[in-house]
C-alpha cells in the first residue's frame, strides 16, 4: 500500500454527507464548489449523474467526511426508478443530509424530501441553489433544518454552506467509541490472533485487523499479532496474562482450546458488532439460531465486493457450520456490498458481517429494518461463537450483552 493510501481514513470511520434533491437543481455543481475539485460532471441536460459519487476529503474543523452526490429523486421510466433506488439506499447510510433545491422553486416535493430526512433522524442542510439567477424573494420557513442560499456558479453562500454543515453534523459522530482499547488498559498486552485471510491483497491485512492494532496502540496498550499456529509460543512468552485475545472468527474453536478460561477471549467480528452496531439486537438475533429448522432460509449479508474464495466464509464455512448446529440443512442466499432486500419476511435469519466497509449510520439501518420485519439479525463472530459453543465466553468481555443472554435463556 502506497504511503499516500495508508494516509487517508477508512470510508467507514468518515463521516457521510448526501446531496438529495430533483434533477438539475445543482447538486454535482454544488458538490464541485464545496470541494474544489471538478468531482462529478456537471451538464444543464437533467439526469446526468446516474450513480452515486463519492468524494472523501477534510472539512476542517469537522475532519474526514465521505460526500455522496446522488441522482435526482423525481427521475422518470424504468431506468429512473432504478437510479431512484440507488439514490434512496444512500440514505440508510448518510449522518448528515443536504437537501438542494432551485432558489424559487421549493414545493410539495422539497417539504415531503426533507419529512422523510427529519424521520431518520438525519440532520439536515437546505441548500437554496442558483442565488445568481434568481431575484431576492421570500424564503420558505423550516423547522428543524438550517437554510442556507447559495450559487454553485459564483461561490455565493459557499463558506456559509460549509459553517452550516459543521455545525449541523452529530456531535457525537467523532466520539469516544473504541474498538477494544477501552477493554485493554494502558501497558497492558492484547493478542491479536490474525490467520492470514485468503480474501486479503498479499501483503496486507483486513481492515479490521488494521483498526484493532491501530486502537489499541491509540489507547497506550500493547498489541502482540500472531498467527494462530503460533499462539501457544505467544501465550508462553508473557510474563502474565493478557488484557484480552481477540482472534479471527474463523479459528474460534483453536484458539479457545489454546487460551485459559480465565482470559477475556472475542473475535474481531463481534468486536465490529459493537463498534459498528447494535451488539446487544445481535445477541439477542443470535439466539434465535437455536430455533431454526431444516429447510428455513437465512440471508448471508456481505458488505465488501471481495472475490470469494474456495473456502469463504460466507459462502462455504459459515452455511456448513450453521448446518451442523441446526442438524439439517438450510437454504441460504447470499449478498454483497450496498445490496439489501427491501423485502426481508421469506427469512428466518440474517447473517451479517461487521460490516467493516461500510459506516455504523447504515448497518444500525439494516437492524432496525430486521427488526421492524420481525427478522432476527446475528453476525458472523456471533453465529460462528454459537456454533462452536462458546457464545458465553466470547461474551465474556461485554458484561451488558452476556447479562442479555442469561435474561432471554431464563
Amino acid at each position: 500500500m502506497c504511503s499516500a493510501e495508508m494516509q487517508k481514513t477508512p470510508k467507514n470511520l468518515r463521516l457521510h454527507i448526501g446531496l438529495f434533491g430533483r434533477r438539475n437543481v445543482g447538486k454535482s455543481s454544488l458538490l464541485n464548489a464545496l470541494t474544489r475539485q471538478q468531482v462529478a460532471i456537471v451538464s444543464p441536460q437533467a439526469g446526468t449523474t446516474t450513480d452515486p459519487v463519492e468524494k472523501p476529503m477534510e472539512l476542517l474543523p469537522l475532519g474526514p467526511v465521505l460526500f455522496v452526490d446522488t441522482a435526482g429523486l423525481d427521475d422518470e421510466g424504468a431506468l429512473g426508478r432504478a437510479r431512484m433506488d440507488r439514490s434512496r439506499a444512500v440514505l440508510d447510510r448518510v449522518d448528515l443530509g443536504i437537501l438542494v433545491a432551485e432558489r424559487g422553486q421549493w414545493g410539495t416535493f422539497e417539504r415531503g424530501l426533507l419529512a422523510e430526512l427529519q424521520a431518520r433522524h438525519i440532520p439536515t442542510v437546505v441548500a437554496l441553489n442558483k442565488h445568481d439567477l434568481a431575484p431576492a424573494s421570500d424564503l420558505p420557513e423550516l423547522q428543524g433544518a438550517t437554510l442556507v442560499a447559495v450559487s454553485a456558479l459564483d461561490g455565493h453562500g459557499i463558506p456559509d454552506l460549509r459553517e452550516a454543515l459543521l455545525r449541523a453534523a452529530p456531535a457525537d459522530h467523532f466520539d469516544s467509541r473504541h474498538l477494544m482499547a477501552d477493554l485493554v488498559p494502558p501497558g497492558e498486552v492484547a493478542v491479536l490472533v490474525m490467520p492470514i485471510d485468503a480474501s486479503a491483497p498479499k501483503g496486507r491485512l483486513i481492515l479490521p485487523q488494521v483498526m484493532a492494532v491501530r486502537d489499541v496502540l491509540d489507547g497506550a496498550g500493547l498489541a502482540l499479532v500472531v498467527q494462530a499456529r503460533e499462539l501457544s509460543k505467544a501465550l508462553a512468552s508473557l510474563k502474565g496474562p493478557p488484557a484480552l485475545v481477540v482472534t479471527d472468527s474463523q479459528a474460534f474453536r483453536s484458539v479457545a482450546a489454546e487460551v485459559p478460561d480465565s482470559v477475556p477471549m472475542t473475535s474481531f467480528s463481534i468486536l465490529m458488532s459493537r463498534f459498528q452496531g447494535d451488539l446487544a439486537a445481535q445477541v439477542r438475533g443470535t439466539l434465535a439460531i437455536e430455533g431454526l429448522r431444516g429447510g428455513d432460509r437465512v440471508l448471508v449479508a456481505e458488505g465488501c465486493t471481495h472475490h470469494p474464495t474456495e473456502e469463504d466464509i460466507g459462502r462455504v464455512k459459515l452455511p456448513r457450520w450453521l448446518d451442523q448446529m441446526v442438524g439439517a440443512p438450510l437454504q441460504f442466499d447470499t449478498i454483497q456490498g450496498r445490496d439489501f432486500p427491501t423485502d426481508l419476511t421469506p427469512y428466518k435469519l440474517v447473517v451479517h458481517c461487521g460490516n467493516c466497509m461500510g459506516n455504523r449510520r447504515e448497518m444500525l439501518s439494516r437492524i432496525h429494518r430486521c427488526e421492524a420485519a420481525g427478522v432476527p439479525i446475528t453476525n458472523y463472530g456471533l453465529a460462528i461463537a454459537s456454533a462452536f459453543g462458546i457464545l458465553e465466553r466470547a461474551l465474556r468481555p461485554f458484561p451488558e450483552a452476556l447479562d442479555s443472554v442469561h435474561a432471554l435463556q431464563a
